[in-house]
């Protein structure tokens, strides 16, 4: 699996209007057209237009076309290749950039999608042209064809987890002052949670709207499991939506265990692309040995 590629921009310009990149965790889709086919990546909407924003762009899929011409045309619309490759890959709301401008008006007509297409647009694909050999290594790759779709499917499977961690990081955070000052009691110093991640700080809220520990709470001290337990009353009327938290919770517990399961399939994926490589390498060394 190709690594995230990042470029530096030297300039920002604003957002085109309306479009503020909150669905979705901002993730955008980008249509990239190649030779023989077309890649589809996803990447942070809003580091379009932040001056000096470092994009990262994430490989999802890779597809040749028999016909590439008459893959998306103004008479022909999108033909059902590619129409079924961009929506597997689009979520409701989700914005897809394209680097050029009639295959906007195209995808946006036949498939209902909005794209996005602009100056800024055209920098990015100008830029991206460079590490296309990073990104794409080849584009009949050597590697066996279940090796390929299950790299996309694991490493896409982590990207989400990624976002929704991202995500809920952000909100969980205005909540962490409560930590730090006992309900009601403020001169007195509660808990240090700043350097917590994201799941547990949901585990923490979890505790204060259950009033209970769990198998899995051992991740705090004694002392911190009480100081919890003990301030739980205190933190009605500054924790609005008591359901929310324990939603969040168990979509942070469930994107944890994707997380780790997809990193050993990953490792095990790496492991034969490895093997299908060296078995490639020796076959070519045995051909050219007996010539």
């Amino acid at each position: 699996m190709p690594p995230p590629v990042g470029r530096r921009r030297r300039r920002g310009r604003a957002p085109p209007p309306g479009d503020s990149f909150v669905d979705n965790c901002g993730v955008v889709l980008l249509l990239f057209e190649k030779p023989t086919g077309f890649t589809i990546f996803c990447f942070y909407g809003i580091h379009l237009y932040r001056p000096d924003a470092l994009e990262v762009v994430w490989l999802k899929e890779f597809q040749t076309f028999d016909d590439k011409s008459s893959a998306i045309g103004v008479g022909s619309g999108v033909s059902r290749q590619l129409a079924e490759m961009i929506v597997k890959w689009h979520r409701p709301g989700q914005t897809l950039v394209v680097g050029k401008r009639e295959y906007k008006s195209i995808i946006e007509s036949s498939l209902g999608i909005p794209c996005l297409h602009d100056e800024i647009v055209m920098e990015l694909t100008w830029g991206m042209q460079r590490f296309m050999n990073r990104l794409v290594r080849k584009e009949k790759s050597e590697l066996p064809n279940e090796v390929k779709e299950q790299s996309v499917v694991t490493a896409s499977a982590l990207f989400n987890c990624d976002a929704l961690e991202e995500k809920e990081d952000l909100a969980l955070r205005t909540f962490c002052r409560y930590l730090k000052d006992r309900p009601n009691m403020p001169d007195v110093s509660g808990i240090e949670s700043k350097n917590w991640g994201a799941l547990k700080l949901a585990t923490a809220f979890k505790i204060i709207c259950t009033h209970e520990i769990g198998d899995a709470d051992e991740m705090f001290s004694k002392d911190v499991q009480s100081k919890l337990l003990r301030d739980a009353d205190g933190y009605r009327g500054k924790i609005i939506n008591y359901g929310a938290c324990l939603r969040t919770y168990q979509a942070l517990v469930s994107a944890h265990r994707c997380m780790t399961q997809n990193n050993g399939v990953l490792a095990s994926l790496v492991k034969k692309a490895e093997e299908a490589h060296r078995a490639l390498q020796s076959s070519a060394a045995e051909d050219e040995d007996s010539r």
